[in-house]
């Protein structure tokens, strides 16, 4: 029988505590949503602006999308993943736990802000996965500028969405025929979307459920 470490008793009080936590934060989620701030959520500019008045709440996957994560990782073997926007590591716990399963990897992840990339950090040593994963703290316009990896078998788009189609481009050249580029939240990316299902050449593009964007790449 094929190992699944997301079962693990660590991980599934972990998981369940992150998202009652995530649940109690979604009044102050709506507040800031709903504020004069909310136009900078597309933000090319100003988006840490926008993200700052959220450093306290989290941002997580939901649970469907997580497993969906496992899935895909394991399913493809990955041994190098990407994730732009790391919040509190709930999906990175997903991905890890693929990783693990897989026999190993890495995974480098980003969040400019400390509060985020600190509680992440804890919630991922508590995980056991920790020694998976690389938190790259600062803007990932330049933290992902240098020390990619050769190749890359899958990149989440989770961050700050007006940068989607910036980070692709800075990753782009570790994508290999075949790796996997998530996008979640997708609706408030077109440039992105458009960059994706547009360039049929280089891209297989498909919507899923949940407003997520799945691309492979194909050449």
């Amino acid at each position: 029988m094929a190992t699944n470490t997301l079962n693990s008793p660590q991980i599934i009080q972990l998981l369940d505590r992150l998202s009652i936590e995530a649940d109690r934060s979604k009044p102050a989620l709506q507040a800031v949503a709903e504020s004069d701030a909310s136009h900078l959520l597309t933000s090319k500019t100003n988006y840490r602006q926008f993200y700052g008045l959220l450093k306290d709440i989290p941002l997580p996957v939901s649970r469907e999308t997580g497993n969906l994560l496992y899935m895909l990782t394991r399913s493809t073997r990955a041994q190098h993943i990407l994730e732009f926007g790391t919040s509190f590591g709930v999906s990175t716990i997903y991905l890890a736990a693929a990783l693990r399963d897989n026999g190993g990897g890495r995974i480098i992840t980003t969040e400019f802000e400390p509060t985020k990339a600190a509680r992440a950090r804890g919630n991922l040593t508590e995980a056991g996965l920790i020694d998976l994963v690389e938190i790259r703290e600062g803007d990932a316009l330049e933290t992902l500028a240098h020390d990619l990896p050769e190749t890359l078998d899958l990149v989440l788009l989770d961050g700050a969405k007006g940068l989607y189609a910036d980070i692709l481009k800075r990753v782009e050249a570790s994508l290999r025929p075949g790796s996997l580029v998530l996008a979640d939240d997708a609706h408030h990316c077109p440039e992105f979307v458009s960059q994706v299902r547009s360039d049929e050449g280089r891209y297989l593009s498909v919507p899923l459920a949940g407003d997520l964007e799945m691309s492979m790449r194909m050449a």
